[in-house]
């Protein structure tokens, strides 16, 4: 790619999390070029004003969802753009397509299965023709999914244990809520599989995000709500009960996506799935299995029956895309994981992966951030691989490098030792 005006544009800078990502490039994007992006260059003023001295000299752009033309002027002056709009099924088409004409890699942190699966179909050939990456889930949906197993992969292939095969995560600890724009996000996912039987069919799908499904291997059931005992998923999780966690409806499919884009490097017996877990209490049991019960009744009924619902009844009652909690409520947020993978040698495995910061604010802002400054200023150390793409495929051993000086924890542990030679 030529040289651009900018390393970075932040569009959407005005939204709640748009904003903190912009705060978080004022302390870590170093020498990188940045400039604010939205339809108000009032409201971007008064973002960038916030924001103190090293924000002083950015440029602010005009950019609007509704014009084609405004887009492709933005995305040809940088060499990426960060994206915090959504409900992206709605607005982040439009941004797809330009970055994918003028060859500019972009990042965002949708959830919205669909949208992807729109954004593979229709740009993912012109994006690799143009040298674009294009590089969705790239927040807390679902970097700690993605780069779990990505280093979980990469210890097993360092320590030549072959290939990894059942994988689980784990979310042992959270504090924090589900963002404005991530609930806007799975409402956008529940209207869209009501509406069209198809498009529920592509959703129960496990590769729903597969480049070339007839490649994928038939592994049999692969349910994205199961129920386990602890000891069922590791030895190390005796006494604990875990129950489905609703995010593998999304996460889940880009960690396969990884594998496909990697030529499946983890393996072609690679299972994933996700838990919550819910701890060693008499009442873990119950608990555990209500809860997976009553999130799989949620999705099914959701998203069969979410379209006869009062659209101003949903709005009121959900909490709106661009607001969010404050300042000592993220602050006080975390999160932390645990992914155990048993590969083809029969090792076993742990990755740990924390970070301060509420999930959907804070925490999501940091990896947003990084995943641009990774595409910006790391362009020598990325794969040469370009179109529509996953943290893991496109970011890969950059990311992971980034991610202590960002105050992400990601360790990897072998958890059975050597055979004596």
């Amino acid at each position: 790619m030529t040289q651009r005006e900018f390393d970075i544009v932040v569009y959407g800078a005005t939204g709640f999390v748009g904003k903190l990502t912009a705060e978080y490039l004022t302390k870590a994007g170093g020498p990188a070029r940045i400039a604010l992006a939205g339809r108000s260059a009032e409201r971007l003023a008064q973002v960038r004003d916030s924001l103190g001295e090293k924000a002083r000299g950015w440029d602010i752009l005009h950019a609007d969802a509704s014009s084609p033309a405004s887009l492709e002027a933005m995305t040809a002056r940088t060499q990426v753009v960060l994206t915090t709009v959504g409900p992206y099924s709605r607005y982040g088409i439009p941004l797809v397509a330009a970055c994918a004409k003028t060859g500019t890699d972009y990042a965002d942190l949708t959830g919205e299965a669909m949208f992807v699966r729109q954004s593979i179909d229709e740009f993912h050939k012109q994006a690799v023709d143009t040298g674009a990456r294009i590089v969705h889930a790239c927040g807390f949906d679902s970097v700690p999914s993605d780069m779990s197993v990505y280093a979980l992969y990469r210890r097993a292939r360092q320590d030549g244990e072959g290939e990894l095969l059942d994988t689980n995560f784990v979310l042992r600890g959270a504090s924090g809520g589900a963002s404005g724009g991530t609930i806007a996000s799975m409402t956008e996912v529940l209207r869209a599989a009501s509406e069209n039987p198809e498009t529920r069919k592509l959703l129960e799908d496990p590769y729903t995000l597969s480049q070339d499904r007839g490649a994928e291997p038939e592994l049999g059931a692969q349910p994205d709500l199961p129920w386990r005992r602890g000891r069922d998923i590791a030895p190390e999780l005796a006494g604990v009960w875990a129950a489905g966690f609703v995010m593998a409806l999304y996460n889940a499919r880009i960690v396969r996506r990884s594998n496909a884009l990697l030529d499946y490097a983890y393996g072609r017996r690679f299972r994933y799935a996700e838990f919550v877990g819910i701890g060693p209490s008499v009442a873990a049991p119950v608990v555990s299995a209500a809860l997976t019960a009553a999130t799989a009744a949620g999705a099914a009924v959701g998203s069969r029956f979410f379209r006869l619902l009062p659209q101003r009844l949903v709005e009121k009652v959900l909490p709106k895309p661009g607001t969010g909690p404050s300042e000592k409520v993220r602050e006080a947020g975390y999160y932390k994981i645990e992914t155990y993978t048993t590969t083809s040698t029969g090792a076993r495995y742990v990755a740990h992966m924390s970070q301060s910061g509420d999930p959907g604010y804070k925490a999501t802002s940091v990896m947003l951030g990084e995943c641009g400054l990774a595409l910006a200023l790391d362009r020598d150390k990325l794969p040469d691989v370009y179109g529509v793409l996953t943290p893991a495929a496109a970011l890969g051993d950059a990311l992971l490098a980034r991610f202590p000086g960002a105050g992400i924890s990601l360790d990897t542990t072998r958890l059975n030792s050597k055979p004596k030679a």
